[in-house]
């Protein structure tokens, strides 16, 4: 046999054995050990020679290379404090401030420390009594979206009448911005204010006197719907005294033997869901009905608009107070608000000219009943707005574009609030075009709409 055969056969015998060839042979070079002038196998020419990784030793004055089964070495180092130390980083430790080698140091003293385990313990309870709980305010709008998302699913066996769901969204929305309300927020002074004969007028009271006066005019509503209503005794005790929305409200602050509190949140609530759901039982059957006001009337329907815009006005009131911010209506329940208080301008200037309050020396150009008059245009802007054609000389005239005397445009929201008499009228439009007595006349109209 050569010696190429029996280097092949000596090969295949240590294939058969399980042991590399060359493993173990020091002093021969085979597959694990080459020379630095070896040619690996397979090179030759136009091929490159494979270069060999460089290896560091303590001949070649490298450093050698650490054992990576064993990482002792690399492992921290826990610090070493003094228990004064320790002590003082506790207040850091509970509010979670130590960096890693120091909290590593101060959980391994409180495991043998147990003065220090204490003062820790009462460390972690303070913190969490320092933490600010989540805010309980809820979105205004979240009642809105809800409805409409489950409405959208399943229609309700009874629904709220259109005409009624402005009145149903302003006192949930109220009733949101109470819930958290503490006794200094019930006791905040709020200042009421409207316009009579042309000026100013105002009222000091506080959040629940608001909602005590609420609750007093939603009793004109009840008593018309037949239900009870709630301030009954204190109003025939009051007699002629009690009668329109601020001799109530008076009658019933008077008979308080305390300032209102919170505790007329849950009569007030009661009353308006009783309200909500009568109309809603009754639908267009009671859409006929009158309110007396006292000196006049609404029907149901617009009373309860009227109810809604008050209840808006007044929580802004109440929410100014306490500075907190409060959104519009929504558009929809916005335009019909406006549309109630640009229906009722022709009555109020009509009111004015019997009072003397309108321009002198004006004469109004009467017409029959029913037909087109000098007419000024209402332009509400934004949100739920629109244009109306207010009839100037009479309430029984009907506007018309052929006898428009005056354009003014306004906000829609700084209608609102000139209509419930917290901006005066000189200061609210926006833009006027034409007979300017005319418009003075429709804007001090509008602010005389307001009332307590």
């Amino acid at each position: 046999m050569s010696g190429a055969e029996e280097s092949g056969a000596h090969e295949a015998h240590d294939d058969r054995e399980g042991r590399r060839p060359g493993a173990g042979d020091h002093g021969a070079q085979g597959h694990g050990a080459r020379g630095a002038g070896d040619v690996p196998h397979g090179s030759g020419p136009g091929r490159s020679p494979r270069i060999p990784m460089p290896r560091a030793s303590v001949e070649d004055g490298g450093l050698p290379l650490p054992d990576l089964a064993d990482p002792g070495d690399l492992a921290p180092v826990p610090l070493d404090l003094p228990h004064d130390v320790l002590k003082s980083l506790l207040g850091a430790w509970a509010l979670a401030a130590c960096s890693a080698d120091e909290t590593v140091a101060v959980e391994d003293h409180l495991g043998t420390c147990g003065g220090g385990a204490d003062e820790a313990r009462r460390l972690r309870e303070a913190v969490g009594l320092l933490r600010r709980p989540e805010s309980l305010d809820l979105d205004p709008a979240l009642r809105d979206r809800v409805l409409e998302s489950c409405l959208d699913r399943r229609p309700p066996r009874i629904p709220v009448p259109g005409w009624a769901a402005p009145y149903d969204a302003e006192t949930a929305r109220l009733d949101a911005l109470l819930q958290d309300f503490g006794d200094a927020e019930w006791h905040a002074p709020v200042r009421l204010r409207w316009f009579e004969a042309d000026a100013p007028a105002t009222r000091r009271t506080t959040v629940a006197g608001v909602i005590a006066h609420l609750m007093s005019v939603d009793g004109l509503i009840a008593a018309a719907l037949g239900l009870e209503d709630l301030l009954a005794g204190v109003a025939e005790a009051a007699g002629k005294d009690a009668v329109g929305p601020a001799g109530r409200t008076e009658a019933y602050w008077r008979a308080s033997h305390f300032p209102p509190t919170r505790s007329v949140q849950a009569p007030w609530r009661d009353q308006s869901h009783s309200l909500v759901r009568s109309v809603s039982f009754t639908g267009s059957h009671s859409g006929g009905l009158a309110v007396s006001y006292g000196d006049f009337e609404l029907p149901l329907r617009d009373a309860m608009l009227d109810r809604a815009f008050e209840c808006w006005v007044h929580a802004e009131d109440i929410a100014e107070a306490v500075a907190y911010p409060y959104e519009p209506p929504a558009p929809r329940h916005l335009n019909r608000m406006i549309d109630l208080a640009a229906r009722m301008l022709p009555l109020a200037l009509a009111e004015r000219r019997r009072a003397g309050l309108s321009a002198p020396g004006r004469t109004p150009h009467l017409v029959p009943a029913g037909a087109p008059g000098r007419s000024l245009r209402l332009e509400i802007e934004g949100a739920g707005g629109g244009q109306w054609l207010i009839p100037l000389d009479s309430p029984a005239a009907v506007g018309s574009a052929d006898f428009e005397v005056a354009h003014v445009a306004l906000d829609g929201v700084e209608f609102c609030r000139l209509a419930a008499g917290h901006v005066p009228p000189q200061e609210a439009a926006a833009g006027q075009v034409g007979d300017r007595e005319a418009i003075r006349d429709v804007l001090f109209a509008a602010a005389g709409l307001s009332r307590m």
